[in-house]
């Protein structure tokens, strides 16, 4: 199939498809050994409900703008946890409507949009049992406006995005250098204005109701220990297997980590490292020589959030959700063919063997997690590499 099929077609045969994937989720060995997050979101939509406050009377980790995924459900007739994964079946469908409308601008045809179509099969359960959909859909659908130069709606969504899960954050840099260099100051400063008011307004009411609530909650997420499926713990693992070197694992923030000097040392450098990639591409941005085009904010946006993920102290598998409406947007099968990869290697142990790597450390696992991780940086070199190439212009491919 080629571009050739009209815009409503493609989008409609590409959400066809993405239901059909997702109906898949629900049978064979997609339904063992599941890890979910459901019991907490339903008991957090409950304790709203019931008319409690968040932060206030009970104490949760995610931003406010992640509320309406535990509310809604709650409200519905039906079991909470059909009623969430309808919720987030909406929302992956409309990740691929912002990604087809990203598309008509940026170039690239039918098979791209069937891979992010197909892509939860290769995600697998965890797809079905967390929000993570929710804040993707938000930033695709920023992306998608601000490559169409609707450069304040854009910012408004990733602002929106921002309060739903913080991670959109590393992409408002390169957002606002972008307005700048094509639209002048003015228009940057009231672009940032946009996207950091929305999650500002959305955050005040809880901040006046529950300070102390609202600051341990983001305490909470910037002090997390180095997670065990982070690339600092499969280098720590590696080195048990190998040499049998110490490791110690403990429970804490919703996650099993590894904790000691080691872990601290890795965690720490592991961020140095993240924030150190971020920063380069930011300024690279902000400094490169041509003016910006939407493929070239395609491609920085896809190196950001990628190199946020893998060089993260905390990697679950949720977060490669983010991954997928992203790193399409760059135009690389050779980046796209990494992802599969990272997607297919993590359901080779998650949600299956996970358990054995917290209980046991099984070798196969670390093996595993560790082969994952290295693959995911790669795709950060794959798409380092490809912001030092010059802009491609947009033009229709298969």
């Amino acid at each position: 199939m080629t571009s050739r099929i009209p815009d409503l077609a493609r989008i409609t045969l590409a959400l066809l498809l993405f239901l059909v994937a997702w109906g898949l989720l629900h049978v064979g060995f997609y339904e063992r050994d599941q890890i979910v997050d459901t019991p907490v979101y339903e008991s957090y939509g409950e304790a709203i409900e019931a008319g409690q406050v968040p932060y206030r009377d009970f104490a949760i980790e995610y931003p406010p703008g992640a509320l309406p995924m535990f509310v809604l459900p709650a409200l519905a007739d039906s079991d909470f946890r059909v009623a969430f994964e309808w919720l987030m079946a909406l929302c992956g469908g409309g990740i691929v409507v912002a990604v087809a409308l990203a598309g008509r601008r940026l170039g690239f045809g039918f098979g791209t949009l069937a891979f992010v179509a197909l892509s939860p099969l290769a995600i697998g359960s965890v797809i079905l049992t967390r929000f993570d959909l929710w804040p993707a859909m938000l930033v695709s659908f920023a992306l998608a406006a601000l490559v169409h130069d609707r450069l304040r709606l854009g910012h408004g969504l990733l602002g929106a995005a921002i309060a739903a899960k913080l991670y959109p954050a590393v992409l408002l840099p390169l957002t606002v250098a972008y307005v700048w260099r094509r639209r002048g100051r003015r228009d940057a400063l009231a672009c940032a204005a946009l996207s950091v008011g929305v999650p500002l307004a959305v955050y005040l009411p809880f901040a006046v109701l529950a300070p102390e609530g609202v600051a341990d909650s983001v305490g909470r997420q910037l002090s997390r220990p180095l997670q065990i499926e982070s690339l600092g713990s499969a280098l720590l693992l590696t080195a048990h297997d190998l040499f049998g070197t110490g490791v110690e694992m403990h429970s804490s923030h919703g996650s099993q980590n590894l904790i000691g000097t080691s872990a601290d040392v890795l965690a720490v450098a592991l961020s140095v490292a993240q924030v150190a990639v971020l920063v380069w591409l930011w300024v690279r941005f902000a400094r490169a020589r041509e003016n910006p085009s939407p493929a070239m904010l395609a491609v920085y946006a896809a190196t950001a959030v990628t190199a946020f993920v893998a060089l993260g102290k905390v990697l679950s598998p949720q977060f490669l959700i983010w991954l997928v409406p992203v790193v399409v947007l760059a135009r690389r099968w050779s980046a796209n063919a990494m992802l599969a990869a990272a997607l297919v290697l993590t359901q080779l142990w998650f949600p299956f063997r996970y358990w054995d790597l917290v209980r046991e450390l099984d070798q196969r696992v670390s093996w595993l997690v560790l082969a994952r991780d290295l693959v995911l940086v790669a795709l950060v070199a794959t798409l380092a590499r490809a912001v030092r190439e010059p802009a491609r212009e947009s033009t229709r491919s298969a």
